[in-house]
């Protein structure tokens, strides 16, 4: 069965850097047992009101939706084709769930999917379903609508929850060789609680994590991470036996996480 993964995107300029945090998104899909069927990827810059899933069979349009950064980030391509049979696949399994929907043909794949998936598959061969994030849902509604996906792993389609832990823009130091502290005690808590499970804590991120307004000042980033822990949820048929490994830990610029979580 697929894992489910939350991964930090961090700044753009990651799709042409090459360290350490690159390095591990490069080799992240050895671990898998199988070569993905197709990507699922909830993008924290892809803003919708109703869940709404990218709808095509053809290439994608690569979205630069940034400005102001070298030329050689928007020479990138990403040419990825869509799948309209699997995105009916999820509009069934989000109707089932109560989950109101809408399809998408017309968006191309924003920074949010196409960085990560430039590391990860860079041959863009493996179809790819963008999906939408809503920041005014709670965190329990952003978990449930992710685990309405969870039976798309036992059919070898990889999730992703593409955004951030700790990613606060107006608080980067460009300059900054170490995190914040206040960066890393908002992540450390957020791994721990992930590492058991513990969903009721998750949920109410806002009142007991250290520093949340901090590194969470606006919650796009972090909903992705609700969705994807969501979809690997095993359910009470397993007797809620669930795990979370965190494969990578790094910072950049002081305030911008750069953590890989495995959930399965």
């Amino acid at each position: 069965m697929m894992p489910a993964f939350f991964i930090c995107h961090g700044a753009p300029l990651l799709a042409i850097q090459e360290n350490e945090y690159t390095a591990h998104l490069k080799q992240l899909k050895n671990g898998l047992a199988a070569k993905p069927k197709a990507i699922v990827v909830f993008s924290a810059h892809y803003e919708r009101e109703v869940t709404t899933i990218t709808y095509r069979d053809d290439v994608y349009e690569t979205v630069y939706d940034f400005y102001g950064f070298p030329d050689e980030l928007y020479q990138i391509k990403y040419p990825a084709r869509g799948s309209k049979q699997v995105a009916d696949q999820m509009a069934e399994l989000f109707r089932e769930e109560g989950v109101a929907l809408q399809l998408d043909a017309q968006s191309g794949l924003d920074h949010g999917t196409w960085v990560v998936l430039h590391h990860m598959y860079p041959q863009a061969e493996i179809p790819v379903i963008q999906v939408s994030v809503n920041l005014n849902l709670p965190p329990a509604e952003q978990y449930r609508i992710g685990r309405a996906l969870r039976s798309l792993r036992e059919q070898d389609v990889l999730v992703i929850g593409s955004g951030g832990t700790s990613h606060n823009l107006r608080s980067i130091d460009w300059s900054a060789t170490e995190p914040a502290d206040w960066t890393v005690a908002f992540d450390d808590w957020v791994i721990d609680k992930a590492r058991v499970w513990d969903t009721a804590a998750l949920f109410d991120y806002e009142q007991q994590a250290p520093y949340a307004k901090m590194a969470v000042p606006r919650a796009e980033h972090f909903v992705p991470f609700f969705l994807a822990m969501g979809s690997a949820d095993r359910g009470k048929e397993a007797g809620g036996a669930n795990h979370t490994q965190v494969t990578h830990r790094s910072y950049e610029y002081g305030t911008l996480s750069h953590i890989v979580f495995c959930f399965e």
